[in-house]
């Protein structure tokens, strides 16, 4: 039997390639939500529910609040977390509810079907930041959520920040990069004491 996966991320691209991955890996996507409330509305229709990926962050809400709903209707689902920047706290939050794992993006594709599947993971995951984003990258988020929340209108997401049209548009040029983020764990390691 192929087991039924549900997918809760609020980005439309990468949901979207995630479930053709899914798919290709011959899992059943049964249902592919953008929001919390598209989710738990989701819950309620399925009679069966084998695993779910759950981003941490879905719009205004976060993927955590779906652990706890999920698991009281389908105790043996498998859940797996999935985030952009991950932390120690999010991730022990996230396992403490009972996420089975927590990934972050770029998400090892066959790491994420073994554990879908429940099967055993051979290797240890990449290790957590020991700090959190830089401040750099926390605006970067916030900007991006507050231009999503007004459908990328940038002239309203400009107005909602209390800053000029033209300060915004030269901070969507500045996306941070993935040289941004591996400071950010090397600076997270420098931080921790652990030489």
């Amino acid at each position: 039997m192929t087991d039924s996966v549900l997918v809760a991320d609020d980005d439309d691209l990468f949901r979207q390639q995630l479930v053709s991955r899914l798919q290709q890996a011959g899992l059943n996507v049964v249902a592919a939500c953008s929001s919390l409330d598209q989710a738990r509305a989701r819950l309620l229709q399925l009679p069966s529910l084998n695993a779910a990926v759950l981003d941490l962050k879905l719009g205004p809400d976060s993927g955590v609040a779906l652990i706890e709903p999920l698991l009281a209707r389908f105790p043996g689902c498998r859940v797996v977390m999935l985030t952009g920047y991950g932390s120690i706290p999010s991730a022990v939050d996230a396992t403490r509810r009972g996420a089975l794992d927590y990934l972050v993006k770029p998400v090892d594709m066959v790491r994420l079907v073994t554990l879908l599947r429940g099967e055993t993971v051979t290797e240890e995951p990449p290790p957590l930041p020991q700090a959190p984003p830089s401040l750099a990258r926390l605006e970067w988020d916030y900007i991006q959520q507050v231009l999503r929340d007004n459908q990328g209108n940038v002239s309203a997401t400009a107005r909602q920040l209390g800053i000029d049209r033209r300060t915004l548009q030269r901070k969507l040029q500045k996306r941070p990069s993935a040289n941004d983020y591996q400071r950010d764990r090397q600076c997270g390691s420098d931080l921790s004491g652990d030489h």
